[in-house]
């Protein structure tokens, strides 16, 4: 009698809750359209100030700021300089987890922006500029607009909520842990312990006014690898009197390159190797002892990321040997694949494309970037999703890239990310899933 009555108040109330929550998320629409010139404001204060990964105090403080504002359970120094903000409605309910990235990478700005960075930092030995090149500047400020809209309608909403600005999305310094992987380690997840967690991330290529997403794997494993070739210094004159470690180099570079156009099966999923530094000799008519070459590996499938590994290995060391030369290869294992959950995701995709028309959201391929989101998606289901930010009269083929000098996002584009995750906050909080 218990479950027919209980069977018969979900039928009853079921209409009532889906009018209800139609009317709050019009509501909560009109609001992100009032609040789009604070979170224009706030992006372009972060913009003009930003702060490299494990660094970012000043970010944080003024993240943190805003937060107490708004009465909010405020936590600092979470993995180093991040902040993790509580809403709690005080209904029993889901716990759900917003994250916003709040890195900014060593790249000097290029344009006119009148609140362009000009902060300037020792970067690995070397000077350089600080720029929000990737667009965690709009992160940041999207979750900012949501907390408060959120914050501002809690007596509608239940369960609970967690504001997560993550530092050090774009990898800590050397030596030093940071980013998703240490704020899971430190338990960002727990107490209360988070049911599923949602993230976005700009788009500089991806047209403004939509939303792309991917079941399953949407954005590739990233590791790191070195390799050390050591071979017998010599006269630049007389090469045949030592083992020119540079030209064992480059025959490993193209070695490497032949592991993913000869020997991944493509068709399975993409893979990239690349070289990013290359360093030998000190002068030019002498053959150094040594070379160092390092770049990044991405997958998107664990048993190609191990053939790969070992293929990579293989393909340095008997290169090496072949001439007479040694190669050292190191791997490290960074950033696991970023998993979007696939029931989750197909839950969502109707929160989306309310929020930005039907149209407007797209199933697309996977990416080979990588995302340390998928630390948290390790630990529970979570969903990941891109926002275009492309201006409309923009030619994709001339836009410049993330992680570039003249990387630029169109502000118009911020209102519908704070649509988007508060059309997934609340359809998750008010229409929960019963739990197996």
């Amino acid at each position: 009698m218990r479950f027919i009555a209980t069977f018969v108040l979900a039928v009853f109330f079921q209409p009532i809750l889906a009018q209800i929550n139609q009317k709050l998320q019009a509501r909560l629409d009109q609001q992100a359209k009032e609040i789009e010139g604070k979170v224009i404001d706030w992006r372009r204060h972060i913009h003009q100030y930003p702060e490299l990964s494990n660094r970012e105090e000043k970010t944080g403080a003024y993240i943190a700021e805003h937060l107490k504002a708004l009465g909010l359970k405020v936590q600092t120094g979470v993995a180093h300089t991040g902040v993790v903000a509580l809403l709690e409605t005080g209904k029993p309910g889901p716990v759900i987890a917003l994250r916003a990235d709040i890195d900014a990478l060593p790249v000097t700005e290029r344009g006119n922006l009148p609140f362009a960075s000009r902060e300037r930092v020792q970067f690995n030995g070397q000077e350089t500029g600080v720029m929000h090149a990737c667009g965690h500047d709009t992160h940041v400020a999207i979750l900012m607009g949501v907390a408060e809209i959120l914050t501002r309608n809690k007596a509608e909403l239940r369960g609970t909520i967690k504001f997560i600005f993550q530092p050090a999305e774009e990898g800590a310094p050397s030596g030093e842990e940071g980013g998703a992987y240490l704020m899971v380690k430190e338990g960002v997840l727990d107490n209360p312990k988070v049911d599923a967690i949602f993230g976005l991330h700009i788009q500089s290529m991806l047209a403004l006014g939509k939303i792309s997403y991917r079941p399953a794997g949407l954005m590739a494993a990233s590791d790191w690898y070195s390799i050390k070739v050591k071979g017998k210094q010599t006269h630049g004159a007389a090469p045949w009197g030592g083992i020119d470690p540079i030209v064992v180099s480059a025959q490993i570079i193209q070695g490497l390159q032949t592991i993913i156009s000869r020997q991944t099966e493509l068709t399975k999923e993409a893979a990239v190797i690349s070289v990013g530094r290359i360093q030998a000799g000190i002068r030019e008519n002498i053959i150094p002892e040594e070379a160092f070459f390092a770049g990044t590996i991405r997958t998107l499938d664990a048993g190609m990321q191990d053939l790969i590994h070992e293929k990579i290995k293989l393909t340095a060391t008997k290169i090496a040997e072949s001439a007479g030369a040694t190669a050292v290869v190191d791997i490290k294992k960074m950033t696991p694949v970023t998993y979007n959950d696939p029931s989750l995701t197909e839950r969502i995709v109707p929160s989306l494309k309310r929020a930005a028309g039907v149209e407007n959201v797209i199933n697309i391929h996977a990416v080979t970037g990588a995302e340390d989101f998928a630390f948290y998606q390790q630990k529970v289901p979570g969903v990941f999703f891109f926002l275009g930010g492309m201006p409309p009269d923009a030619d994709p083929a001339r836009v410049a890239s993330h992680h570039t000098p003249d990387f630029i996002i169109d502000e118009r584009a911020f209102v519908l990310g704070v649509k988007a995750l508060l059309n997934v906050s609340v359809d998750y909080l008010l229409q929960p899933v019963p739990k197996k």
